[in-house]
């Protein structure tokens, strides 16, 4: 399939040179090659610059509200499981106002992917610190320097036993675009950290900074052990990049939901039982 199917005809409100763009190339390229039908793609995203990509992208979409992209992914997933569900913003969307949606996401694991455009900096609302700024790194709004010590999704994630954790490097495009691929086709709730520079408002986290500061994990590393994979995460000095953890065998949200258990279509599929509606609003009347 050519990536080109997934082209939209729609000006990119993104400044010259942002993360942005790369992750929108590696996301196109990455559904081309799984042969996803874009009938049956859904994004979802809250508010922010990395919330304006499934605009640009031929698929279903729900843009919701800051930080709320989450829910809706999963309740998309659960009415219909047979469509794909990317749920997709920035790091302040999904860590700072998405934070408690973040957490019982991971711990519900629906079949969605979770990608996180992760520049460090709210580039939106004119650069004001992100729950992943550094500690010192100063802004607008924090003119002495943050003094909070950084969200750490990663470690969170795997603390919470998600079933797939991983990091990419938004100017690695071939490796995110692999990263993606593998997001995607994972049973479970997957999340892809991408670490994406923003060339306006954060003039420390650059793209040569991030080629300095991150390394990927080799062949010896064993994504299946739990505290390894911990210690990876809590790595500062250098941040690793690739799949962190993998934990088997966690059954989707879907599946451990009662009304897939004995029929596996969609409830749009289904003959609407209109005794058990009519007996099921009458019950409400009567409690009323």
């Amino acid at each position: 399939m050519d990536a080109k199917v997934f082209d939209m005809k729609a000006d990119v409100a993104w400044c010259p040179g942002c993360g942005n763009y790369p992750i929108l190339k590696a996301l196109k390229e990455a559904l081309a090659e799984l042969e996803i039908d874009p009938t049956q793609l859904v994004m979802v995203s809250g508010i922010g610059q990395a919330a304006k990509i499934p605009h640009y992208i031929r698929a279903h979409v729900f843009n919701g509200l800051h930080g709320r992209a989450l829910p809706p992914a999963t309740a998309i997933k659960a009415s219909n499981p047979r469509l794909t569900v990317i749920a997709e913003s920035g790091d302040g969307d999904m860590y700072g106002e998405g934070g408690n949606h973040f957490i019982h996401c991971i711990r519900r694991n629906p079949n969605i992917t979770n990608i996180v455009h992760d520049n460090r900096v709210y580039g939106l609302t004119k650069g004001q610190a992100s729950p992943t700024s550094p500690l010192g790194f100063k802004t607008p709004v924090q003119v002495h320097g943050v003094s909070l010590e950084p969200f750490n999704p990663l470690a969170v994630a795997i603390a919470l036993d998600a079933g797939f954790v991983a990091r990419a490097n938004a100017q690695d495009r071939e490796q995110t675009k692999d990263l993606m691929k593998r997001a995607i086709a994972h049973k479970g709730y997957a999340l892809l950290d991408i670490l994406q520079p923003c060339v306006t408002y954060n003039k420390l986290n650059t793209y040569q900074w991030f080629k300095e500061h991150t390394y990927y994990l080799d062949e010896s590393y064993d994504p299946h052990d739990r505290m390894a994979a911990f210690q990876k995460a809590t790595e500062t000095d250098k941040l690793a990049l690739g799949v962190f953890y993998l934990s088997p065998n966690k059954p989707p949200f879907e599946d451990t939901t009662g009304v897939y258990r004995e029929d596996p279509r969609p409830l749009h599929d289904r003959e609407v039982n209109f005794e058990k509606l009519r007996n099921l609003m009458s019950s409400f009347t009567m409690n009323a």
